[in-house]
C-alpha cells in the first residue's frame, strides 16, 4: 500500500464521511470505479493499523459489514482483499465493541454463498477463540452461533436423507466441520444459550444445533443427555415447537428433533416425535404458512418419516396431508392474482421448490404402505403431475419426481393400472438418457419395477431400446447402477419369449457376463445368477441357449461352485444346473462333464439342507424315466454312488429331503 494514499487529511476525511453518513458512503463505495474500490481497501488497511484509534477501527468494521451486505461481487472483492484474516485478527483486541463489530462483519460475509466455509477452519486456534468469546455478550453469542451454523456445510439439509445418495466426502484434510465444532465443545458451550433472555440468541443457538445434529449420530446421542437448568434438551426443543412460538423457532426445533430421531437418539414411537414433532411439521405444510415455510416443513417431514412405516401411516392421516400437498402444485397462482408482480416473482421463485418438496414427501409417505400409495395416486391429476415433473427443466424437481414414481412403482396394483394409463415409462426412459448417477440410480430402480412380469409396460419399454441401456448400466463403476442394470435384465427375462432372451445375451456379451459373475459385490453376483436362471427356463429356451452359450455357462457354473461363496450363491448356482438338467439336449452338457457331476454328488452330502435339496433337483431331472437316454444316465450315476446317497437321504429327518430322495429312487425302480 503506497503511503502517499494515506496522508493525514485523507484519513480525517474518511473518518468524517464514515461517521457522518455511513450509508451514503457505502452506496457509492463499491462499484467498478477503481478509485472507489480503493477506498474499501483503505478501510481494511485502517482496520488493521494498531495505531488507529479503536473508534476508527470499529467504524471501519461497521462500514465493511455494510459493504458485505451489498452484492455478491462486493463480498468477492472483500475476500480478495483478505478481509477474513484481518477480521479474525481483530477478535484478539481487548475492546468488546470492536470485537462485536468484527463478528458482525464476519457473520455477514460467511452468510454469503460466495464465501468458502473452510476459511473459518484454516487456523486451528480460531474455533477455540470463538468458543471463548461466546461468554462476552449477547451479541457475540448471536453472531458466533450464526457463523457456526453457516460454516457447518458438509451436509445440506435440503439435499437431505434419501439413502441412495452417496454420502458427502469429508474434507480431504481431516475431520468434517461438525466433528471439529463438536470436539471444540460446541454442544456444552451453546446449550445454555437456548434459555437466553434474548430471542435472537436462542434462535441462533437452535439453528446451530439443527446443523450440528443433521445426520450425525455422535452429536445427536450427546444432545439427548445434555440438560440446561435441570431440563433435558429434547424437552427444551419440544417447548420451542409449541404453537405459540414463532414459526422459525417451531420449524428449527422440529428439525433438531428430526435429526436426533433419524440418528437413533430418540425412538420413532417416542411421544415427542409422534405427538409433537410430526404434527408440528404437518402444520407447516398448510396453506396458512409462507411458501418457504411450507417447503421446509415438507422436506423435513419427508426426512423424518422416510424409513418408518408407522410414522408414514400417522402422517398420512394427519390433517388431510395427502390432499393438502396437492396445493403445492398450484403455483404460480391463477391469472387473477398476477396483478401483483412482486407476488408473481416470489411464487415463481418458490414454485420449483414447492413441487420438489411435495414429490419428496409423497415418496416418503408411499414408501411402504399400499393403501397410502392408492390415496396418493387418486389425488387430483397426480400421475400427470409426476409425468410433467419428469421433464421439468429443474434437475432437482426431476429427481424428486423420479423418487416419487419409484416409491409408487412398488405397488403391483398401480403398475397394472395408473402406470399403464399414463405411459410413465416414456418420460422415464427419457430421464435415463445422459442423467447424472444420482438420478440414474433411482430411475433404473423404477425401471426394474416396471419390468416385472405382471407389468403391462414391459413390451413398450423393450421396444424403446431398454436392453442396450441396461446392458450399459451393468458396466458402470457405480455399484448401485450395476445392481439395478442386472436386476432389471433379470426381471425382463422372467417368462420372456426366446427372442428377448437372445437379445439380452447378445447385448451383455459373454465377457461381460463373466465380469459380472466375478464381481466383488454379492448383490451383483446374485442378480446375475437370477438372470441366468430366468434365461434358462422352459425347455426349448434352455436347449437353444445352451447350444450357443453352453461352454461358457458351464465354465461359469464350475467357477462359482469352486469359489468361496455363501450358501445362497451356491444354491442359486445349483438351481441353474437343475434348469440345464431339465433341457432335452442341454442335459448332455452335464452328463459329459465329470467334474460337474462330482460337484453335484458332493453337494448331495453337504451339511446344508438347502444345498442338498438343490443338488437333488439336478439328479431328479437327469434320471427322469420318460425321457430318452434315461437308462444310460441312471447307470452312469449309479456307478458314481448316487443311489447309495439317495438311500441314505431317504432316511433323513428333514421331510423335504426324505420325500425328494424317495421320488428319485422310484425312477430307478420303474
Amino acid at each position: 500500500m503506497a503511503s502517499c494514499v494515506l496522508e493525514a487529511p485523507l484519513r480525517m476525511s474518511v473518518l468524517s464521511e464514515v461517521t457522518a453518513s455511513s450509508r451514503h458512503y457505502v452506496d457509492r463505495l463499491f462499484d467498478l470505479d477503481p478509485q472507489k474500490v480503493l477506498q474499501g481497501v483503505m478501510l481494511l488497511y485502517l482496520l488493521q493499523q494498531e495505531t488507529s484509534s479503536t473508534e476508527l477501527r470499529t467504524e471501519c468494521a461497521v462500514v465493511l459489514g455494510s459493504l458485505a451486505m451489498g452484492t455478491e461481487n462486493n463480498v468477492k472483492s472483500l475476500l480478495d482483499c483478505h478481509i477474513i484474516p484481518a477480521l479474525l485478527q481483530g477478535l484478539l483486541s481487548p475492546d468488546l465493541k470492536f470485537i462485536e463489530a468484527c463478528l458482525r462483519c464476519l457473520r455477514t460475509i460467511f452468510i454469503s454463498p460466495v464465501t468458502p466455509e473452510d476459511l473459518l477452519y484454516a487456523d486451528a486456534t480460531v474455533i477455540s477463540h470463538l468458543m471463548a468469546l461466546l461468554s462476552r455478550s449477547r451479541y457475540t453469542q448471536e453472531y458466533i452461533c450464526q457463523i457456526f451454523s453457516h460454516c457447518c456445510k458438509l451436509q445440506h439439509w435440503h439435499s437431505c436423507g434419501f439413502k441412495s445418495l452417496p454420502q458427502p466426502l469429508l474434507c480431504a484434510n481431516g475431520p468434517d466441520h461438525q466433528t471439529i465444532l463438536f470436539n471444540h465443545g460446541a454442544v456444552q458451550n451453546i446449550a445454555h444459550l437456548l434459555v437466553s433472555t434474548s430471542y435472537k440468541v436462542r434462535m441462533q443457538a437452535l439453528k446451530c444445533f439443527s446443523v450440528l445434529a443433521f445426520e450425525n449420530p455422535q452429536v445427536s446421542m450427546t444432545l439427548v443427555n445434555v440438560s440446561v437448568d435441570g431440563e433435558l434438551l429434547p424437552q427444551i426443543f419440544v417447548k420451542m415447537l409449541q404453537r405459540d412460538k414463532p414459526i422459525e423457532m417451531q420449524l428449527t426445533s422440529a428439525k433438531c428433533l428430526t435429526s436426533m430421531c433419524r440418528a437413533g437418539a430418540i425412538r420413532t414411537d417416542d411421544s415427542c416425535i409422534v405427538l409433537k414433532t410430526l404434527p408440528c411439521l404437518v402444520r407447516m405444510c398448510s396453506k396458512e404458512r409462507l411458501l418457504e415455510e411450507r417447503v421446509e416443513g415438507a422436506e423435513t417431514l419427508a426426512y423424518l418419516i422416510e424409513t418408518d412405516v408407522e410414522l408414514q401411516r400417522i402422517a398420512s392421516i394427519t390433517d388431510h396431508l395427502i390432499v393438502m400437498l396437492a396445493d403445492y402444485f398450484k403455483y404460480p397462482s391463477s391469472v387473477s392474482a398476477i396483478t401483483d408482480i412482486k407476488r408473481l416473482d416470489h411464487d415463481l421463485k418458490h414454485a420449483h421448490e414447492l413441487r420438489q418438496a411435495a414429490f419428496k414427501l409423497y415418496a416418503s409417505l408411499g414408501a411402504n404402505d399400499e393403501d397410502i400409495r392408492k390415496k396418493i395416486i387418486e389425488t387430483e391429476n397426480m400421475m400427470d403431475r409426476i409425468v410433467n415433473g419428469l421433464s421439468e427443466s429443474s434437475i432437482k424437481v426431476r429427481l424428486a419426481a423420479v423418487r416419487c414414481l419409484h416409491s409408487l412403482s412398488r405397488s403391483v396394483q398401480q403398475l397394472r393400472t395408473s402406470f399403464q394409463d399414463h405411459a410413465v415409462w416414456k418420460p422415464l426412459m427419457k430421464v435415463l438418457q445422459n442423467a447424472p448417477n444420482e438420478m440414474l440410480v433411482v430411475a433404473s430402480s423404477t425401471l426394474c419395477n416396471l419390468l416385472l412380469e405382471f407389468s403391462p409396460s414391459k413390451e413398450p419399454i423393450l421396444e424403446s431400446g431398454a436392453i442396450e441401456l441396461l446392458c450399459s448400466l451393468t458396466q458402470s463403476e457405480n455399484l448401485a447402477l450395476r445392481v439395478n442394470g442386472i436386476w432389471a435384465l433379470m426381471n425382463m427375462a422372467f417368462q420372456a419369449e426366446q427372442k428377448i432372451k437372445s437379445d439380452i445375451l447378445r447385448g451383455l456379451s459373454t465377457e461381460q457376463l463373466f465380469q459380472l459373475l466375478s464381481d466383488s459385490d454379492v448383490n451383483v453376483l446374485m442378480k446375475t445368477l437370477g438372470l441366468l436362471r430366468n434365461l434358462l427356463s422352459t425347455r426349448p429356451h434352455i436347449d437353444h441357449i445352451m447350444s450357443t452359450h453352453g461352454k461358457q455357462i458351464m465354465q461359469a457354473v464350475t467357477l462359482i461352485l469352486e469359489g468361496e461363496h455363501n450358501i445362497e450363491v451356491k444354491e442359486q448356482t445349483l438351481c441353474i444346473l437343475a434348469n440345464i438338467a431339465d433341457g432335452t439336449t442341454a442335459k448332455e452338457l452335464i452328463m459329459t462333464n465329470d467334474d460337474i457331476l462330482q460337484k453335484i454328488k458332493y453337494y448331495m452330502s453337504h451339511s446344508n439342507a438347502k444345498l442338498q435339496l438343490a443338488a437333488m433337483f439336478c439328479i431328479s431331472n437327469l434320471i427322469w424315466n420318460e425321457e430318452e437316454g434315461s437308462q444310460e444316465r441312471q447307470d452312469k450315476l449309479r456307478d458314481m454312488g448316487i443311489v447309495d446317497i439317495l438311500h441314505k437321504l431317504s432316511q433323513s429327518s428333514d421331510p423335504n429331503l426324505c420325500d425328494k430322495a424317495k421320488t428319485a429312487l422310484q425312477q430307478y425302480l420303474a
